[in-house]
Protein backbone atom coordinates (compact mmCIF):
# COMPACT_ATOMS: atom_id res chain seq x y z
CA UNK A 1 0.00 0.00 0.00
CA UNK A 2 1.16 3.19 -1.37
CA UNK A 3 2.86 5.59 1.99
CA UNK A 4 0.17 8.52 0.75
CA UNK A 5 -2.63 6.30 0.34
CA UNK A 6 -2.17 4.60 4.03
CA UNK A 7 -1.39 8.37 5.40
CA UNK A 8 -5.22 9.53 4.36
CA UNK A 9 -7.00 6.52 5.60
CA UNK A 10 -5.44 7.11 8.52
CA UNK A 11 -6.90 10.47 9.00
CA UNK A 12 -9.85 9.11 7.51
CA UNK A 13 -20.10 2.85 -0.92
CA UNK A 14 -34.70 -17.77 -14.33
CA UNK A 15 -41.39 -27.06 -21.20
CA UNK A 16 -45.25 -26.32 -21.12
CA UNK A 17 -46.22 -25.35 -17.63
CA UNK A 18 -42.97 -24.93 -16.30
CA UNK A 19 -42.31 -22.37 -14.32
CA UNK A 20 -40.31 -19.33 -14.52
CA UNK A 21 -38.63 -18.89 -10.76
CA UNK A 22 -36.83 -20.84 -8.65
CA UNK A 23 -36.40 -21.69 -5.23
CA UNK A 24 -33.31 -20.69 -2.37
CA UNK A 25 -31.42 -24.11 -3.12
CA UNK A 26 -32.60 -25.97 -6.30
CA UNK A 27 -33.37 -23.20 -8.88
CA UNK A 28 -35.54 -23.95 -11.79
CA UNK A 29 -33.01 -23.63 -15.02
CA UNK A 30 -35.81 -21.44 -16.71
CA UNK A 31 -35.55 -19.24 -13.58
CA UNK A 32 -32.40 -17.77 -14.51
CA UNK A 33 -32.44 -16.14 -10.70
CA UNK A 34 -29.36 -16.42 -8.03
CA UNK A 35 -29.89 -18.39 -5.51
CA UNK A 36 -28.42 -16.66 -2.55
CA UNK A 37 -27.71 -18.43 0.82
CA UNK A 38 -28.72 -15.55 4.03
CA UNK A 39 -26.24 -15.24 7.04
CA UNK A 40 -29.18 -14.83 9.11
CA UNK A 41 -32.66 -12.82 9.57
CA UNK A 42 -32.81 -11.26 12.34
CA UNK A 43 -32.02 -7.52 13.63
CA UNK A 44 -28.91 -6.23 14.88
CA UNK A 45 -29.76 -4.03 17.65
CA UNK A 46 -27.50 -2.02 19.81
CA UNK A 47 -26.27 -2.91 23.37
CA UNK A 48 -29.18 -4.86 24.70
CA UNK A 49 -28.79 -6.84 21.28
CA UNK A 50 -24.82 -7.92 21.02
CA UNK A 51 -24.67 -5.88 18.12
CA UNK A 52 -21.99 -7.22 15.53
CA UNK A 53 -20.53 -5.68 12.12
CA UNK A 54 -20.48 -7.98 9.01
CA UNK A 55 -23.17 -10.10 9.79
CA UNK A 56 -26.45 -10.46 7.82
CA UNK A 57 -29.38 -8.82 9.52
CA UNK A 58 -32.50 -8.19 7.51
CA UNK A 59 -35.14 -7.03 9.98
CA UNK A 60 -38.58 -8.94 10.38
CA UNK A 61 -41.63 -7.90 9.41
CA UNK A 62 -44.09 -6.44 12.31
CA UNK A 63 -47.11 -7.34 13.25
CA UNK A 64 -50.24 -5.60 14.32
CA UNK A 65 -50.00 -6.33 17.85
CA UNK A 66 -46.83 -4.40 17.79
CA UNK A 67 -47.31 -1.39 16.29
CA UNK A 68 -49.79 1.29 16.57
CA UNK A 69 -51.93 2.86 13.32
CA UNK A 70 -50.60 6.39 12.54
CA UNK A 71 -47.87 8.51 12.15
CA UNK A 72 -45.44 9.49 9.23
CA UNK A 73 -42.08 7.75 9.08
CA UNK A 74 -39.29 10.09 8.09
CA UNK A 75 -36.44 8.59 6.17
CA UNK A 76 -33.09 9.81 5.45
CA UNK A 77 -31.94 9.22 1.65
CA UNK A 78 -27.97 9.62 1.15
CA UNK A 79 -29.33 11.18 -2.53
CA UNK A 80 -31.99 12.26 -4.11
CA UNK A 81 -34.22 9.77 -6.16
CA UNK A 82 -34.45 10.47 -10.32
CA UNK A 83 -37.53 10.21 -12.27
CA UNK A 84 -40.19 8.74 -10.18
CA UNK A 85 -41.88 6.84 -13.45
CA UNK A 86 -40.80 3.15 -13.31
CA UNK A 87 -40.15 3.38 -16.91
CA UNK A 88 -37.80 6.14 -16.73
CA UNK A 89 -36.23 5.85 -13.41
CA UNK A 90 -32.41 4.94 -13.20
CA UNK A 91 -31.45 5.05 -9.39
CA UNK A 92 -31.43 2.68 -6.53
CA UNK A 93 -32.63 5.72 -4.16
CA UNK A 94 -36.18 5.63 -6.49
CA UNK A 95 -36.56 1.88 -6.02
CA UNK A 96 -36.49 3.13 -1.94
CA UNK A 97 -39.54 5.48 -2.83
CA UNK A 98 -41.26 3.01 -5.37
CA UNK A 99 -41.58 -0.24 -2.93
CA UNK A 100 -43.77 1.72 -1.13
CA UNK A 101 -46.09 2.96 -4.06
CA UNK A 102 -45.25 0.47 -6.86
CA UNK A 103 -45.73 -2.81 -6.80
CA UNK A 104 -44.19 -4.81 -9.18
CA UNK A 105 -45.57 -8.42 -10.79
CA UNK A 106 -43.30 -10.04 -8.42
CA UNK A 107 -41.00 -8.93 -5.73
CA UNK A 108 -38.03 -10.97 -4.18
CA UNK A 109 -37.87 -12.30 -0.76
CA UNK A 110 -35.06 -12.11 2.49
CA UNK A 111 -33.55 -14.89 0.28
CA UNK A 112 -33.64 -13.33 -3.29
CA UNK A 113 -36.36 -15.81 -3.87
CA UNK A 114 -39.00 -14.27 -6.82
CA UNK A 115 -42.22 -14.43 -5.29
CA UNK A 116 -45.60 -13.09 -6.73
CA UNK A 117 -46.65 -9.75 -5.74
CA UNK A 118 -49.89 -8.07 -8.56
CA UNK A 119 -49.23 -11.56 -10.00
CA UNK A 120 -50.96 -14.54 -8.25
CA UNK A 121 -49.05 -17.37 -9.61
CA UNK A 122 -45.40 -18.04 -10.96
CA UNK A 123 -45.59 -17.55 -14.81
CA UNK A 124 -45.84 -20.74 -17.18
CA UNK A 125 -43.81 -21.00 -20.42
CA UNK A 126 -44.76 -23.09 -23.59
CA UNK A 127 -42.79 -25.78 -24.92
CA UNK A 128 -40.42 -23.67 -26.92
CA UNK A 129 -40.25 -20.57 -23.99
CA UNK A 130 -41.57 -18.08 -26.62
CA UNK A 131 -44.77 -17.84 -24.79
CA UNK A 132 -45.39 -17.01 -21.37
CA UNK A 133 -48.83 -16.60 -19.16
CA UNK A 134 -48.86 -14.51 -16.19
CA UNK A 135 -51.86 -14.69 -13.77
CA UNK A 136 -52.82 -11.58 -12.16
CA UNK A 137 -54.70 -10.51 -9.10
CA UNK A 138 -58.76 -8.94 -9.49
CA UNK A 139 -60.51 -6.46 -7.22
CA UNK A 140 -57.27 -3.97 -7.29
CA UNK A 141 -57.86 -0.58 -7.99
CA UNK A 142 -54.92 2.13 -8.28
CA UNK A 143 -54.36 4.72 -6.28
CA UNK A 144 -56.57 6.96 -8.62
CA UNK A 145 -59.37 4.27 -8.42
CA UNK A 146 -59.39 3.09 -11.90
CA UNK A 147 -59.11 -1.15 -12.48
CA UNK A 148 -55.70 -2.69 -12.15
CA UNK A 149 -56.27 -5.92 -14.67
CA UNK A 150 -54.35 -7.68 -17.33
CA UNK A 151 -55.35 -4.73 -19.53
CA UNK A 152 -53.35 -2.57 -17.37
CA UNK A 153 -50.43 -4.64 -17.46
CA UNK A 154 -50.58 -5.18 -21.35
CA UNK A 155 -50.56 -0.78 -21.46
CA UNK A 156 -47.39 -1.20 -18.88
CA UNK A 157 -45.50 -3.24 -21.00
CA UNK A 158 -45.88 -1.67 -24.53
CA UNK A 159 -45.23 1.93 -22.35
CA UNK A 160 -41.89 -0.06 -21.34
CA UNK A 161 -40.83 -1.02 -24.62
CA UNK A 162 -42.06 2.12 -26.76
CA UNK A 163 -41.15 5.22 -24.85
CA UNK A 164 -38.09 6.72 -26.24
CA UNK A 165 -36.00 7.22 -23.13
CA UNK A 166 -37.31 3.86 -21.36
CA UNK A 167 -34.79 2.13 -19.15
CA UNK A 168 -36.87 -0.86 -19.52
CA UNK A 169 -36.58 -2.02 -23.13
CA UNK A 170 -33.61 -3.46 -22.74
CA UNK A 171 -34.66 -5.25 -19.47
CA UNK A 172 -37.07 -7.38 -21.54
CA UNK A 173 -35.42 -8.13 -24.04
CA UNK A 174 -37.23 -10.39 -26.92
CA UNK A 175 -40.29 -9.53 -25.63
CA UNK A 176 -42.62 -8.44 -28.93
CA UNK A 177 -45.93 -8.36 -27.97
CA UNK A 178 -48.61 -8.78 -24.90
CA UNK A 179 -52.02 -10.16 -24.73
CA UNK A 180 -54.64 -9.49 -22.33
CA UNK A 181 -56.98 -12.29 -23.55
CA UNK A 182 -59.07 -11.62 -19.88
CA UNK A 183 -59.32 -9.53 -17.20
CA UNK A 184 -56.57 -11.90 -15.22
CA UNK A 185 -54.50 -13.00 -17.66
CA UNK A 186 -51.47 -11.80 -19.49
CA UNK A 187 -49.77 -13.35 -22.29
CA UNK A 188 -46.42 -12.30 -23.41
CA UNK A 189 -44.92 -13.08 -26.79
CA UNK A 190 -41.18 -13.64 -27.50
CA UNK A 191 -38.86 -13.83 -30.52
CA UNK A 192 -36.41 -15.95 -28.72
CA UNK A 193 -36.57 -17.82 -25.20
CA UNK A 194 -35.35 -14.99 -22.45
CA UNK A 195 -34.44 -16.46 -19.25
CA UNK A 196 -34.15 -13.56 -17.14
CA UNK A 197 -37.63 -12.17 -17.52
CA UNK A 198 -39.36 -13.35 -15.06
CA UNK A 199 -36.43 -11.58 -12.51
CA UNK A 200 -37.04 -8.80 -14.91
CA UNK A 201 -40.47 -8.17 -13.82
CA UNK A 202 -39.53 -8.35 -9.69
CA UNK A 203 -38.26 -4.92 -10.45
CA UNK A 204 -39.68 -1.62 -12.62
CA UNK A 205 -39.83 -3.24 -15.76
CA UNK A 206 -42.66 -5.39 -13.13
CA UNK A 207 -44.08 -2.11 -11.85
CA UNK A 208 -47.74 -1.32 -13.23
CA UNK A 209 -49.29 2.03 -13.77
CA UNK A 210 -52.39 3.60 -14.32
CA UNK A 211 -52.84 3.66 -17.76
CA UNK A 212 -55.72 6.49 -17.37
CA UNK A 213 -53.11 8.59 -15.13
CA UNK A 214 -50.04 7.89 -17.53
CA UNK A 215 -52.20 8.52 -20.59
CA UNK A 216 -53.45 12.19 -19.01
CA UNK A 217 -50.20 13.12 -17.50
CA UNK A 218 -48.02 12.07 -20.57
CA UNK A 219 -44.28 13.06 -20.01
CA UNK A 220 -45.21 14.41 -16.92
CA UNK A 221 -46.08 11.66 -15.34
CA UNK A 222 -43.13 11.26 -13.06
CA UNK A 223 -44.17 14.51 -11.33
CA UNK A 224 -47.34 12.70 -10.27
CA UNK A 225 -46.89 8.76 -10.39
CA UNK A 226 -50.16 6.32 -9.83
CA UNK A 227 -49.66 3.04 -9.26
CA UNK A 228 -50.87 0.18 -7.08
CA UNK A 229 -49.18 0.26 -3.53
CA UNK A 230 -49.90 0.99 0.06
CA UNK A 231 -49.07 4.55 -0.49
CA UNK A 232 -49.82 7.01 -2.88
CA UNK A 233 -47.47 10.04 -4.37
CA UNK A 234 -48.24 13.11 -2.11
CA UNK A 235 -45.93 15.95 -3.30
CA UNK A 236 -42.01 16.65 -4.15
CA UNK A 237 -39.68 19.65 -3.19
CA UNK A 238 -36.74 19.05 -5.38
CA UNK A 239 -33.03 18.14 -3.71
CA UNK A 240 -35.06 18.18 -0.05
CA UNK A 241 -37.87 15.74 0.06
CA UNK A 242 -40.58 13.35 -1.06
CA UNK A 243 -44.04 12.56 0.73
CA UNK A 244 -46.42 9.67 0.47
CA UNK A 245 -49.74 9.08 2.11
CA UNK A 246 -51.60 6.32 2.97
CA UNK A 247 -53.73 4.78 0.18
CA UNK A 248 -57.37 3.85 1.24
CA UNK A 249 -57.64 2.29 -2.33
CA UNK A 250 -54.71 -0.51 -1.64
CA UNK A 251 -56.23 -4.13 -1.67
CA UNK A 252 -54.03 -5.41 1.73
CA UNK A 253 -55.04 -1.89 3.32
CA UNK A 254 -55.16 -3.63 6.41
CA UNK A 255 -51.66 -4.32 7.06
CA UNK A 256 -50.97 -0.44 6.30
CA UNK A 257 -50.15 1.27 9.98
CA UNK A 258 -48.17 4.41 9.44
CA UNK A 259 -50.55 7.51 8.03
CA UNK A 260 -47.12 8.69 5.82
CA UNK A 261 -43.26 8.48 4.60
CA UNK A 262 -41.74 11.45 4.19
CA UNK A 263 -38.50 10.77 2.53
CA UNK A 264 -35.27 13.63 3.15
CA UNK A 265 -32.66 14.08 1.16
CA UNK A 266 -29.67 14.18 3.21
CA UNK A 267 -26.56 13.77 1.19
CA UNK A 268 -24.24 13.62 4.27
CA UNK A 269 -23.41 10.27 6.45
CA UNK A 270 -22.22 12.18 9.56
CA UNK A 271 -25.74 14.42 9.07
CA UNK A 272 -27.71 11.33 8.68
CA UNK A 273 -26.66 9.69 11.65
CA UNK A 274 -26.94 12.53 13.77
CA UNK A 275 -30.87 13.19 12.73
CA UNK A 276 -31.24 9.08 13.71
CA UNK A 277 -29.82 10.01 17.06
CA UNK A 278 -32.00 12.93 17.11
CA UNK A 279 -35.27 11.33 16.10
CA UNK A 280 -35.65 13.52 13.44
CA UNK A 281 -35.18 10.54 11.34
CA UNK A 282 -36.28 7.09 11.95
CA UNK A 283 -34.50 5.57 9.14
CA UNK A 284 -31.48 6.33 7.21
CA UNK A 285 -30.22 4.49 4.48
CA UNK A 286 -26.42 3.86 3.18
CA UNK A 287 -25.09 4.49 6.30
CA UNK A 288 -21.10 5.13 6.47
CA UNK A 289 -18.66 2.02 7.34
CA UNK A 290 -16.96 4.36 8.99
CA UNK A 291 -19.93 4.57 11.74
CA UNK A 292 -21.53 1.47 11.98
CA UNK A 293 -19.13 0.31 14.52
CA UNK A 294 -20.48 3.12 17.12
CA UNK A 295 -24.30 3.15 15.95
CA UNK A 296 -24.08 -0.01 16.34
CA UNK A 297 -23.62 0.03 19.89
CA UNK A 298 -26.39 2.59 20.59
CA UNK A 299 -29.12 1.48 22.56
CA UNK A 300 -31.73 3.05 20.76
CA UNK A 301 -30.89 2.16 17.19
CA UNK A 302 -30.67 -0.90 14.57
CA UNK A 303 -28.37 -1.50 12.24
CA UNK A 304 -29.36 -3.22 9.31
CA UNK A 305 -27.02 -5.24 7.02
CA UNK A 306 -26.97 -7.66 3.88
CA UNK A 307 -24.77 -8.15 1.10
CA UNK A 308 -25.44 -6.49 -1.88
CA UNK A 309 -26.47 -8.54 -5.08
CA UNK A 310 -24.49 -5.62 -7.19
CA UNK A 311 -21.17 -3.98 -7.01
CA UNK A 312 -19.45 -0.59 -6.98
CA UNK A 313 -17.05 0.15 -9.64
CA UNK A 314 -15.33 3.01 -12.60
CA UNK A 315 -16.77 3.30 -15.88
CA UNK A 316 -14.57 4.33 -19.20
CA UNK A 317 -16.09 6.48 -21.35
CA UNK A 318 -15.08 4.32 -24.68
CA UNK A 319 -17.69 5.31 -26.91
CA UNK A 320 -20.56 7.27 -25.56
CA UNK A 321 -20.20 10.72 -27.91
CA UNK A 322 -23.91 11.27 -28.64
CA UNK A 323 -25.91 9.77 -25.15
CA UNK A 324 -26.66 6.33 -24.11
CA UNK A 325 -28.16 3.85 -26.45
CA UNK A 326 -26.68 5.82 -29.36
CA UNK A 327 -24.05 3.66 -31.89
CA UNK A 328 -20.90 3.91 -30.29
CA UNK A 329 -18.21 6.09 -31.82
CA UNK A 330 -14.82 6.63 -31.10
CA UNK A 331 -13.94 9.08 -28.14
CA UNK A 332 -11.01 11.48 -28.50
CA UNK A 333 -8.84 10.51 -25.38
CA UNK A 334 -6.25 8.08 -24.89
CA UNK A 335 -7.79 6.05 -22.40
CA UNK A 336 -11.16 5.63 -24.20
CA UNK A 337 -9.06 4.55 -26.97
CA UNK A 338 -6.45 2.14 -25.40
CA UNK A 339 -7.87 -0.70 -23.22
CA UNK A 340 -4.16 -0.72 -22.37
CA UNK A 341 -4.41 2.08 -20.82
CA UNK A 342 -7.41 1.24 -18.97
CA UNK A 343 -6.09 -1.86 -17.60
CA UNK A 344 -2.58 0.18 -16.54
CA UNK A 345 -5.10 1.76 -14.36
CA UNK A 346 -6.91 -1.29 -13.11
CA UNK A 347 -3.27 -2.62 -11.88
CA UNK A 348 -2.87 0.63 -9.94
CA UNK A 349 -5.74 -0.16 -7.28
CA UNK A 350 -5.14 -2.47 -4.17
CA UNK A 351 -9.18 -3.09 -4.02
CA UNK A 352 -8.18 -5.11 -0.80
CA UNK A 353 -6.50 -1.65 1.08
CA UNK A 354 -10.06 -0.05 -0.10
CA UNK A 355 -12.18 -2.28 1.65
CA UNK A 356 -10.15 -3.23 4.50
CA UNK A 357 -9.28 0.79 5.49
CA UNK A 358 -11.64 2.73 3.43
CA UNK A 359 -14.59 0.52 4.46
CA UNK A 360 -13.86 -1.18 7.55
CA UNK A 361 -13.66 -4.64 5.80
CA UNK A 362 -17.83 -4.18 5.73
CA UNK A 363 -17.66 -4.30 2.09
CA UNK A 364 -15.91 -6.98 -0.05
CA UNK A 365 -13.81 -6.87 -3.05
CA UNK A 366 -15.47 -7.26 -6.44
CA UNK A 367 -14.00 -8.28 -9.92
CA UNK A 368 -17.02 -8.76 -11.77
CA UNK A 369 -20.71 -7.96 -12.08
CA UNK A 370 -21.24 -11.73 -11.03
CA UNK A 371 -21.52 -11.93 -6.81
CA UNK A 372 -19.41 -14.81 -5.64
CA UNK A 373 -22.93 -16.25 -4.05
CA UNK A 374 -24.59 -16.50 -7.23
CA UNK A 375 -25.31 -20.31 -8.68
CA UNK A 376 -23.91 -18.86 -11.85
CA UNK A 377 -20.62 -17.88 -10.19
CA UNK A 378 -17.20 -19.49 -11.51
CA UNK A 379 -13.47 -19.04 -11.34
CA UNK A 380 -13.81 -17.37 -14.48
CA UNK A 381 -16.44 -14.99 -13.03
CA UNK A 382 -14.30 -14.44 -10.31
CA UNK A 383 -10.90 -13.66 -11.45
CA UNK A 384 -9.16 -10.60 -10.79
CA UNK A 385 -6.14 -8.24 -11.95
CA UNK A 386 -3.55 -8.22 -9.34
CA UNK A 387 -2.32 -5.27 -7.60
CA UNK A 388 0.86 -4.45 -9.93
CA UNK A 389 1.57 -0.63 -10.02
CA UNK A 390 5.03 -1.33 -11.62
CA UNK A 391 2.90 -3.41 -14.02
CA UNK A 392 0.82 -0.47 -14.37
CA UNK A 393 3.31 2.38 -14.95
CA UNK A 394 4.96 -0.27 -17.50
CA UNK A 395 1.95 -0.48 -19.44
CA UNK A 396 1.74 3.32 -20.09
CA UNK A 397 5.17 3.76 -20.89
CA UNK A 398 4.55 1.22 -24.02
CA UNK A 399 1.19 2.68 -24.70
CA UNK A 400 3.65 6.05 -25.82
CA UNK A 401 1.46 8.49 -22.87
CA UNK A 402 2.97 11.00 -20.60
CA UNK A 403 3.71 9.71 -16.85
CA UNK A 404 2.00 11.23 -14.87
CA UNK A 405 -0.99 10.16 -16.86
CA UNK A 406 -4.00 13.00 -15.97
CA UNK A 407 -7.47 11.01 -16.12
CA UNK A 408 -10.68 13.46 -14.81
CA UNK A 409 -12.89 11.48 -12.58
CA UNK A 410 -16.71 12.11 -11.74
CA UNK A 411 -17.73 11.19 -8.28
CA UNK A 412 -21.23 12.23 -6.42
CA UNK A 413 -20.11 14.65 -3.93
CA UNK A 414 -21.06 13.52 -0.91
CA UNK A 415 -18.31 12.89 1.90
CA UNK A 416 -17.88 9.28 1.83
CA UNK A 417 -17.86 9.33 -1.78
CA UNK A 418 -15.05 12.01 -2.15
CA UNK A 419 -13.31 10.21 0.86
CA UNK A 420 -13.19 7.27 -1.56
CA UNK A 421 -12.25 9.38 -4.63
CA UNK A 422 -9.42 10.54 -2.96
CA UNK A 423 -7.73 7.06 -1.75
CA UNK A 424 -8.09 5.84 -5.28
CA UNK A 425 -5.81 9.69 -6.34
CA UNK A 426 -3.27 8.27 -3.60
CA UNK A 427 -3.10 4.65 -4.53
CA UNK A 428 -2.70 5.22 -8.57
CA UNK A 429 -0.29 7.37 -8.28
CA UNK A 430 2.34 5.09 -7.64
CA UNK A 431 0.60 3.57 -10.85
CA UNK A 432 1.77 6.57 -13.23
CA UNK A 433 -1.56 8.12 -12.89
CA UNK A 434 -2.10 11.83 -12.07
CA UNK A 435 -6.55 11.31 -10.66
CA UNK A 436 -8.28 14.65 -10.71
CA UNK A 437 -11.63 14.52 -8.89
CA UNK A 438 -14.68 16.06 -10.42
CA UNK A 439 -17.35 16.04 -7.66
CA UNK A 440 -20.88 16.43 -9.05
CA UNK A 441 -24.51 16.29 -7.31
CA UNK A 442 -25.72 13.18 -7.86
CA UNK A 443 -28.95 13.46 -9.70
CA UNK A 444 -26.34 16.23 -12.59
CA UNK A 445 -23.87 13.14 -12.54
CA UNK A 446 -26.80 10.61 -14.09
CA UNK A 447 -27.70 12.88 -16.60
CA UNK A 448 -23.84 13.35 -16.96
CA UNK A 449 -23.17 10.06 -17.14
CA UNK A 450 -26.26 9.63 -20.25
CA UNK A 451 -25.18 12.26 -21.93
CA UNK A 452 -21.49 10.70 -22.62
CA UNK A 453 -19.97 13.70 -20.52
CA UNK A 454 -17.27 12.35 -18.98
CA UNK A 455 -13.88 10.21 -18.71
CA UNK A 456 -14.04 8.22 -16.11
CA UNK A 457 -17.25 7.41 -14.08
CA UNK A 458 -17.38 6.48 -10.53
CA UNK A 459 -20.68 4.97 -9.68
CA UNK A 460 -22.21 1.39 -9.23
CA UNK A 461 -25.26 -0.99 -9.44
CA UNK A 462 -27.76 -2.17 -6.27
CA UNK A 463 -27.49 -5.53 -8.31
CA UNK A 464 -30.57 -7.88 -9.47
CA UNK A 465 -31.43 -11.70 -8.86
CA UNK A 466 -30.74 -12.32 -12.21
CA UNK A 467 -26.93 -11.79 -13.52
CA UNK A 468 -28.10 -10.43 -16.75
CA UNK A 469 -29.63 -7.76 -15.00
CA UNK A 470 -26.15 -6.64 -13.84
CA UNK A 471 -24.54 -7.29 -17.37
CA UNK A 472 -26.06 -6.89 -20.38
CA UNK A 473 -27.93 -3.30 -19.75
CA UNK A 474 -24.50 -1.97 -19.13
CA UNK A 475 -22.19 -3.65 -21.51
CA UNK A 476 -24.52 -4.74 -24.32
CA UNK A 477 -24.49 -2.91 -27.33
CA UNK A 478 -27.41 -0.39 -27.48
CA UNK A 479 -28.00 -1.18 -23.40
CA UNK A 480 -30.22 1.15 -21.60
CA UNK A 481 -27.57 1.97 -18.91
CA UNK A 482 -24.33 1.26 -21.67
CA UNK A 483 -22.66 4.42 -20.81
CA UNK A 484 -19.88 3.69 -21.33
CA UNK A 485 -21.02 3.35 -25.00
CA UNK A 486 -18.92 -0.48 -25.33
CA UNK A 487 -19.34 -2.48 -27.79
CA UNK A 488 -18.04 -6.03 -28.57
CA UNK A 489 -20.22 -8.42 -31.21
CA UNK A 490 -17.95 -11.22 -29.00
CA UNK A 491 -19.37 -10.26 -25.53
CA UNK A 492 -23.18 -9.60 -27.00
CA UNK A 493 -23.47 -12.91 -28.50
CA UNK A 494 -22.42 -14.60 -25.32
CA UNK A 495 -24.85 -12.48 -23.73
CA UNK A 496 -27.70 -13.31 -26.09
CA UNK A 497 -26.98 -17.36 -25.86
CA UNK A 498 -26.91 -16.83 -21.98
CA UNK A 499 -30.43 -15.00 -21.96
CA UNK A 500 -31.60 -17.84 -24.40
CA UNK A 501 -30.04 -20.89 -22.24
CA UNK A 502 -32.41 -22.40 -19.74
CA UNK A 503 -29.13 -24.55 -18.44
CA UNK A 504 -27.44 -23.20 -15.52
CA UNK A 505 -24.26 -24.07 -15.83
CA UNK A 506 -24.17 -23.51 -19.81
CA UNK A 507 -25.27 -19.66 -18.65
CA UNK A 508 -22.64 -19.98 -15.95
CA UNK A 509 -19.87 -20.85 -18.42
CA UNK A 510 -20.82 -18.58 -20.55
CA UNK A 511 -20.90 -15.65 -18.09
CA UNK A 512 -17.21 -16.33 -17.20
CA UNK A 513 -16.27 -15.78 -20.98
CA UNK A 514 -17.88 -12.77 -20.97
CA UNK A 515 -15.75 -11.66 -17.31
CA UNK A 516 -12.70 -12.64 -19.11
CA UNK A 517 -13.93 -10.24 -22.07
CA UNK A 518 -14.58 -7.61 -19.60
CA UNK A 519 -11.08 -8.05 -18.42
CA UNK A 520 -9.71 -7.52 -21.83
CA UNK A 521 -11.19 -4.66 -22.23
CA UNK A 522 -12.00 -3.19 -18.61
CA UNK A 523 -14.75 -0.77 -20.13
CA UNK A 524 -15.93 -1.28 -16.31
CA UNK A 525 -13.54 -2.16 -13.50
CA UNK A 526 -15.29 -3.44 -10.78
CA UNK A 527 -13.69 -2.29 -7.16
CA UNK A 528 -16.12 -3.89 -4.79
CA UNK A 529 -19.67 -4.60 -2.92
CA UNK A 530 -21.12 -2.74 -0.56
CA UNK A 531 -23.31 -3.93 2.32
CA UNK A 532 -26.63 -2.24 2.34
CA UNK A 533 -26.41 -0.58 5.67
CA UNK A 534 -29.71 0.80 7.08
CA UNK A 535 -30.10 2.52 10.12
CA UNK A 536 -32.92 2.14 12.32
CA UNK A 537 -34.70 3.93 14.64
CA UNK A 538 -36.12 1.02 17.89
CA UNK A 539 -39.53 2.95 18.15
CA UNK A 540 -39.92 1.13 14.55
CA UNK A 541 -41.19 -2.02 13.82
CA UNK A 542 -41.10 -4.04 10.63
CA UNK A 543 -38.53 -2.27 8.54
CA UNK A 544 -36.46 -5.07 6.29
CA UNK A 545 -33.55 -4.52 3.75
CA UNK A 546 -33.04 -7.66 1.77
CA UNK A 547 -30.16 -8.52 -0.41
CA UNK A 548 -31.61 -6.30 -3.72
CA UNK A 549 -30.96 -3.61 -1.17
CA UNK A 550 -34.33 -1.76 -1.18
CA UNK A 551 -35.33 -0.30 2.37
CA UNK A 552 -38.87 -2.05 2.83
CA UNK A 553 -40.99 0.48 5.42
CA UNK A 554 -44.00 -0.44 3.80
CA UNK A 555 -45.29 -1.92 6.49
CA UNK A 556 -43.71 -0.89 9.25
CA UNK A 557 -44.84 0.93 11.97
CA UNK A 558 -43.90 2.61 15.47
CA UNK A 559 -44.27 0.58 18.31
CA UNK A 560 -46.39 0.16 20.99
Amino acid sequence: MPAGFAHHLRSRRHGVGQTLAGALVVTLAAAGCSSITPAGNGQTTGSGGGAGTGADSFGTAATASEVTDGGTLVMALSAEPDKLDPTLSRSLYSRYVFHAMCEKLYDVDSSAKIVPQLATALPTASGDGKTVTIPVRDGVKFADGTAFDAAAVKATFERNLTTAASGRKSELGPVTSVDAPDAKTVVVHLSTPFAPLTAALADRAGMIVSPTAAAAAGKDFANNPVCVGPFKFAKRVPQNSIDLVKDPNYYDAAKVHLAGISYRIITDANIRSANLRSGDAQVADSLSTQDVPTLAKDATLTVLQSQSLGYQGLTFNVGNVDGVGKPAKPVDNPQGKSAAIRQAFELSIDRAGLVRVIFNDLNTVACSPISPQSEFSSPAAQACAPHDPAKAKQQLQAAGVTVPFPIEMSISNNPDSLRYAQALQSMVKDGGFDLKIKPVEYAALLDQQDRGDFSLLALGWSGRVDPDANITNFVGTGGSQNVAGYNNPQVDQLLTQARQSQDVSQRRDLYGKVTTALHQDDPLIYLYRQRNLTGVSTKLKGVQVFPDGVIRVAFAGFAK
